[in-house]
């Protein structure tokens, strides 16, 4: 037996957040990506909902999957109708799952003013739909829908519906706390009594976050003896979400000691495969699998975990397959650049006059608004150039752009032009875009290809722009970040400036400049080429 299984419901639960939604393809692949990282249940839907639904528990009856079982979620009978009669209760068998997830009334308040029945009917609601699926064969969940908040109201009501669904023959009792407002003091509490109530039937818990305690309710459900814990990948769901799984689970096992996973160094590429399929973006300071989880950017900080990880790091980042980071900014210090020299492959000794002035130069650039935190590509040009390992690949003598709107109903006209020179020889080059920066960029590659073909691979993957100092108004200053790729990396670089289109310039530019000095290209040029002409 597991000290504690666990229960996904990011398939259903998860899908009531906003923005997070899934084809039923998507849910047939989340579901085997949950199955191969070792989730004990998952929670496909409700197949008395909708119609997705239904077709995705025919279609996941084909999947092989190894370690988990599949659970149909659905409600009790309705009141006063008989459990066999029931629709609902029936498509909960037909959608032929092993386990069988109901949820039923614990809060006295939702009986009568919700479903608008007594509390001796809700009962046998609970008690009936129970026996009903366990005669059927399938091993039942039973979520005691706001369970804590029914507690809190009424102890003896609450306890009274758990018994009904352990009369029922239920596998394990949920405690669900739907409204998330309840303290991890209060769930230790309400837990230990319902253990004492009813010793022989199994509890669990299913947490959600409004508070930001659906992960630090769900632990403390744990160490009150509950065995099952709900939730689901990065905590999506409604409202402000579920307990997060990607939090909970690396906290049971590697800090309390329970064993729940069999390959934990999996948690950080499930976090964003589910993302990545819900077309969601990855949240960057998530604990443990965000990509900022394990970054450091204070000097005093990386100072340290250069001697000694753990003076900073609560764990190993590779245990959760995450990474450890070393930020650059105008908190570094010299430990800063010189491990980020090293990952580069660039020899910085520590305490020369190229790390000092690296450093210093740093801090000038931030204080005018640069950040190198996203930028890594304008930090190693920034590097290279103070340890004189640099050879300036072109000197830009102008560029212009326009932007020419017609009144006639012709689309807008942008154009750029570039002047620039390699080596001896001039380019004069221009260009129509999408935009003014996409045509300035058009126009400078226009004007290097000729001298550097290489940069064909290279292309533009992002670009944003971030407004420094607002109060300036249209004074202010831009900070545009440019990331870039071969096909095979990326890199970021960074350009600041009061007019937009000199900060993507610097940016664009040195995307480039990074490219060919890494390539180790130098400008060549072959002697029938007409200079004259292209100056």
């Amino acid at each position: 037996m597991k000290p504690v299984f666990l229960y996904d419901t990011t398939l259903r639960d998860g899908t009531q957040g906003e923005g997070f939604q899934l084809s039923m393809l998507d849910k047939l692949r989340i579901a085997e990506r949950l199955d191969r990282f070792g989730i004990d249940y998952i929670e496909g839907g409700w197949p008395g909902s909708n119609p997705k639904d239904i077709e995705f528990f025919r279609e996941a009856s084909k999947l092989d999957l190894k370690h988990a079982k599949l659970a149909a979620f659905g409600s009790t009978r309705r009141a006063d109708l008989a459990v066999e009669e029931d629709p609902q209760v029936r498509l909960l068998l037909e959608a032929s799952t092993p386990v069988v997830t109901i949820f039923g009334k614990s809060w006295e308040l939702h009986v009568t003013e919700v479903l608008r029945t007594t509390v001796e009917e809700n009962q046998a609601m609970i008690r009936d739909t129970v026996r009903y699926l366990k005669e059927n064969d399938r091993e039942v969940v039973y979520d005691a829908e706001h369970f804590f908040d029914g507690y809190k109201d009424s102890p003896e009501h609450a306890l009274a519906t758990l018994e009904a669904a352990a009369e029922g023959g239920a596998d394990v009792l949920v405690l669900c706390d739907t409204n998330g407002g309840t303290l991890p003091e209060e769930v230790l509490e309400i837990c230990t009594k319902v253990k004492e109530r009813i010793p022989g039937t199994p509890f669990g818990i299913h947490t959600h976050n409004d508070c930001e305690l659906g992960v630090a309710n769900a632990v403390a459900a744990v160490r009150a003896g509950g065995i099952q814990v709900q939730g689901t990948v990065n905590g999506y769901g409604e409202r402000t979400g579920n307990c997060n799984l990607t939090s909970v689970i690396p906290i049971l096992q590697l800090k309390m000691g329970l064993e729940v996973i069999p390959a934990l160094e999996g948690l950080q590429a499930l976090s964003y495969f589910v993302d990545d399929v819900s077309n969601n973006p990855h949240f960057a300071r998530a604990p443990f699998v965000g990509r900022t989880a394990f970054a450091h950017k204070g000097g005093m900080h990386v100072n340290a975990v250069q001697k000694l990880a753990r003076s900073y790091e609560h764990i190993e980042p590779q245990r959760v397959g995450n990474s450890q980071q070393i930020l650059v900014s105008e908190l570094s210090g010299q430990s800063n650049i010189l491990i980020k020299a090293e990952e580069l492959g660039l020899k910085l000794e520590k305490g020369s006059d190229e790390a000092k002035s690296v450093l210093t130069r740093v801090k000038e650039m931030e204080n005018a608004g640069y950040s190198f935190e996203a930028a890594g590509g304008s930090l190693e040009l920034l590097i290279r150039r103070e340890l004189g390992s640099y050879e300036k690949p072109f000197d830009l003598k102008e560029f212009h752009t326009s932007y020419r709107l017609y009144r006639d109903g012709h689309q807008p006209v942008c154009e750029a032009t570039v002047k620039l020179y390699v080596g001896d020889v001039g380019e004069y080059t221009v260009a129509e875009g999408h935009g003014v920066v996409n045509a300035l960029d058009k126009a400078l590659r226009k004007a290097l290809l000729p001298f550097y073909p290489e940069i064909e691979e290279v292309s533009l993957t992002d670009y944003k722009v971030r407004i420094i100092d607002g109060h300036d108004n249209t004074a202010a200053k831009t900070r545009v970040l440019v990331v870039s790729s071969d096909g095979e990396h990326s890199w970021g670089t960074v350009g600041v400036s009061e007019n937009i289109i000199e900060a993507s310039w610097i940016a664009i530019v040195d995307s480039i400049d990074l490219f060919l000095q890494r390539r180790g290209v130098l400008a060549t040029k072959s002697a029938d080429t007409p200079s004259a002409a292209r100056a």
